[in-house]
């Protein structure tokens, strides 16, 4: 089936997340329950409505995980997608669950993920206790002190060097996000920021400050999809999936083809030719905000900019509220919250935004949205492109 064939034929009618924050009294499958109960209270759904299940919840094993989390809240799916390609796996999930629902292969796709990514350390960021294996591509790059945060620094060193770009223009990111997040009550960092705080706090990984990178949470999250024409008897206004694309280039940071672009110029390219939209018909983007740097390279990637260009585009606080290019409308990854993987939220705040249910954050007149998912280093990419219907 031609992916362009979706346009305005499956929509989104139910998001949600969960508890966020550290909830260490409740598991990663209650976190994911808990999203989904609301996401489809939301819609007006039950689970009995529910036939295909998309999640990858990070287990002892790391193995099963739709399985055991259908088998956790009751439903018995025809359709069943454990995929998993790191932070980006959530978004490439709408894609899945489009043409499963176009083709006739369920009717009903429920996307969930919840993770106790803090509790599990107890409280502190760093790896998980006993978790940290040498296994895999890992036995080629740990060994030689490649971590993760490590590979992203690498990127923004290389970026830094071929094209001048500077810690204060990554920094604009993280002031625009936190400004965003001081009018979401749900975000987890709420005071705003300034360029000198991001450049005065702790270096992480040179060239990234500590205020560069991600924060550490628990959290879950849920997005319901179903057809159209079934949706428009749903309780929400339906959000109709106007094109999709995933693309993936690498897994290990040492086999990157190039450091300063990621397979968003894949998965973004074929979003836009499947929607039939341009750059300029987007009037608010979700970008996942691992790191500073992460947005830097999608937003060039994506083409909303030229390649090397990004500082620039960024700079003068465009992204932030009052500017012309809002973006991470619910303090992000930066400031929101990020349970290991991060895509699902980009998702849930693209659907809000185009419902208008932002309150103060809302961008006016809100009415084709971008959301683009990575995993990995920089590693695979989903981009979705979502329609008021």
């Amino acid at each position: 089936m031609d992916p362009s064939l979706l346009h305005r034929k499956v929509a989104i009618v139910g998001v949600a997340e969960s508890d966020i924050g550290r909830v260490p009294h409740k598991s990663k499958f209650q976190l994911s329950a808990e999203a989904s109960k609301k996401a489809l209270d939301e819609a007006g759904l039950t689970k009995d409505d529910v036939d295909g299940v998309f999640t990858t919840i990070i287990t002892e094993g790391g193995q099963f995980s739709s399985m055991m989390m259908a088998e956790y809240m009751g439903i018995t799916p025809r359709y069943t997608d454990s995929t998993s390609i790191g932070g980006s796996s959530f978004v490439a999930y709408v894609e899945h669950a489009a043409m499963a629902i176009a083709t006739g292969l369920c009717s009903v796709a429920l996307i969930c993920h919840g993770s106790t990514n803090i509790s599990d350390r107890g409280g502190k960021a760093g790896p998980v206790s006993g978790a940290s294996h040498i296994f895999g591509p890992a036995q080629f790059e740990e060994p030689y002190g490649v971590s993760t945060v490590g590979s992203y620094a690498l990127a923004a060193a290389r970026h830094m060097h071929e094209y001048g770009t500077t810690s204060e223009q990554l920094a604009e990111i993280a002031v625009a996000t936190r400004h965003w997040a001081s009018m979401n009550p749900l975000a987890r960092m709420r005071d705003r920021i300034t360029i000198e705080d991001v450049l005065n706090s702790r270096m992480i990984a040179s060239p990234l400050h500590l205020l560069d990178c991600c924060l550490v949470t628990d959290a879950g999250g849920a997005v319901v999809l179903t057809s159209m024409e079934r949706a428009k008897d749903l309780k929400k206004r339906p959000i109709a999936v106007l094109g999709t694309g995933e693309a993936h280039t690498h897994r290990m940071i040492s086999q990157m083809p190039d450091l300063t672009q990621t397979a968003a110029k894949i998965s973004g390219k074929l979003a836009f030719e499947r929607a039939g939209v341009t750059h300029a018909d987007i009037d608010v983007a979700e970008i996942y905000d691992s790191f500073t740097i992460t947005v830097l390279l999608t937003l060039e990637s994506l083409g909303f900019c030229k390649k090397g260009e990004g500082g620039a585009f960024v700079s003068g606080q465009r992204t932030a509220p009052g500017g012309d290019f809002p973006m991470n409308t619910q303090g992000g990854a930066l400031s929101y919250t990020h349970p290991g993987m991060f895509g699902i939220f980009t998702v849930i705040e693209a659907v809000r935004q185009l419902r208008g249910e932002c309150g103060p954050r809302q961008v006016p007149n809100a009415e084709v949205a971008i959301a683009n998912g990575t995993g990995g280093v920089l590693s695979s990419t989903g981009t979705i492109i979502l329609g008021r219907e």
